[in-house]
This record gives structure tokens, sequence and C-alpha cells, in this order.
């Protein structure tokens, strides 16, 4: 048997081993996390995927109240010399808000479908907030002040804090516990 044709069959027989080594301790490493971790159940996948659906949800309406908010603000500033085009901005964004809630309602019927009655209650009150500015500050309203405005907005900021602080002490938990 020629040299040079030896040299090269346990060349590659040394990179089969070697490949095959790697394979094999890659398999182990990956059965050792999975024994470690645990797979989770499709039932906490399906409690994830509605909580990750939820938060979706409020954002879009968190979104729409922003936009809103501003304009409302920058007509109690303004007052009467506010320019139309933006009122009836305003007014279209008033209308895609209250488009939006029904995100919120379908995202409170999710959480009691979960059973999770403290994070709905949070978020009823978060909707509810945004209600209560929404009454207040709006085109033709000329007794309110910007500061009262803000006051009101920081409200809003203050339930939306706290319901994604409870979310999110929630979805931990489930990723703990999968």
């Amino acid at each position: 048997m020629d040299s040079a044709i030896f040299f090269q069959l346990i060349d590659t027989s040394l990179k089969v081993a070697l490949g095959a080594l790697i394979a094999g301790i890659a398999g182990w490493v990956m059965l050792r996390r999975d024994a470690l971790v645990g797979p989770k159940s499709p039932r906490e996948n399906r409690r994830l995927t509605l909580l990750e659906q939820v938060s979706s949800q409020v954002g879009q309406v968190t979104h729409s109240f922003a936009k809103y908010s501003s304009l409302a603000a920058e007509y109690v500033q303004f007052g009467d010399r506010w320019p139309r085009e933006r009122r009836a901005e305003l007014e279209a964004i008033s209308a895609e808000l209250v488009a939006e809630f029904k995100q919120l309602a379908d995202a409170e019927a999710k959480l009691l479908m979960l059973g999770e009655k403290n994070l709905e209650r949070c978020l009823r009150i978060y909707g509810g907030k945004i209600a209560l500015y929404r009454k207040q500050v709006y085109v033709g309203r000329q007794d309110i002040s910007l500061e009262q405005a803000m006051a009101l907005k920081q409200e809003v900021s203050q339930a939306r804090e706290k319901f994604y602080e409870l979310l999110s002490r929630k979805y931990d938990q489930l990723l703990a516990s999968a």
C-alpha cells in the first residue's frame, strides 16, 4: 500500500471520528439542558402567548392615547388660535382611540379567561383613566389648564405602569415555572 494513500485514509478516519465525537458531545449537552430546564407544557406556552397578545393590544391603545393626549395638550395650550387642520386631526385620532378600546376589551376578556382578575381590574382602571382624560381634555373646553391636563395624563401613565408591572411579574413567574 502506498504511504500517501495510507496517510489519507488515517486523516479521513480521524476527521470522521472527531466529527462523531463533537456530535455526541453536542447531543449530550442538549439532552442535559432539556433535563435541567424541562420542556414547557402546551398550557404554559398558551398562557405566555395570551399574555404577549394582551401586552400588544394594550400597547396599541397606549399608542393611540399618546397621539390623542399630545394633540389635546397642544389644543389646551393654544386654545382658539389652534389651526382647524390640527383640530380635525385630533378628532380623527379621538375616533381612532375609541375604536382601539375594543382592543382593551379583548385584552380584559383574555385576562379573565386566564383567571387573572387582578390584572384585568388593573387594566380596567387604566382604561378608565384614559376615558376620564378624554372626557376632561377635548377641543372646545376652555376652562382647563395645561397643568391640569398634564396631571390627568400623569394619572394615566401611573395606571399604565402599574398594569405593566403586574403583567411583567406574571409573565416572569410563568417563564420561571416553565
